[in-house]
């Protein structure tokens, strides 16, 4: 079996996109928005991190975090970030015979992609796709219009128009 290998870069700064195991259907993660939130607040106490853009979907997330210098340790933040959401829900889920077997939760998927973020072109491209993600999905029709996204916080620094994006460009619709 080829082992999985990832990026380990200290310090660095990465774009993730962290999916639950059931997506069709499901709105796990805004039906309990704050329980994603106490659950990135506590493991940023412990394990510090700053989240430079984020867009929380029903059944996925997109964010970029930059980790603190000479740290690297992004997979633990993630177990420790999906576990303590797990934690706070019902249980109840649909499970596979294999998360049953292992004593695992069926609310995420095992995985989830990382791309570490290259230079300040890729960075740009990368928020931009996070904040359009919702219109990209069918969510809203404007970027301003969906809660659970930095898009707003970004507009309060000037970082964008509150009208940004009302007409798509080709490279925000691309992206991971």
């Amino acid at each position: 079996m080829v082992e999985y290998r990832r990026s380990q870069t200290p310090g660095g700064t990465w774009f993730f996109t962290v999916n639950c195991a059931e997506r069709r259907g499901n709105r796990t993660l805004t039906d309990n928005i704050e329980f994603l939130r106490q659950s990135f607040r506590r493991v940023k106490r412990s394990h510090p991190f700053s989240i430079d853009a984020i867009v929380v979907l029903p059944e996925h997330l997109h964010c970029i975090l930059t980790l603190p210098p000479n740290d690297a340790d992004f997979k633990t933040r993630w177990a420790l970030i999906k576990a303590g959401f797990s934690r706070r829900l019902p249980r109840g889920e649909r499970r596979s015979a294999s998360r049953i077997a292992r004593g695992e939760r069926g609310i995420w998927q095992r995985r989830y992609w990382e791309h570490l973020i290259r230079d300040e072109d890729d960075f740009k491209r990368h928020v931009e796709y996070i904040h359009w993600n919702p219109t990209k999905h069918g969510w809203v029709e404007k970027p301003r219009d969906w809660p659970f996204s930095s898009f707003h916080s970004h507009v309060r620094k000037g970082f964008y128009p509150e009208d940004w994006a009302s007409e798509p460009d080709e490279n925000i619709r691309g992206g991971e």
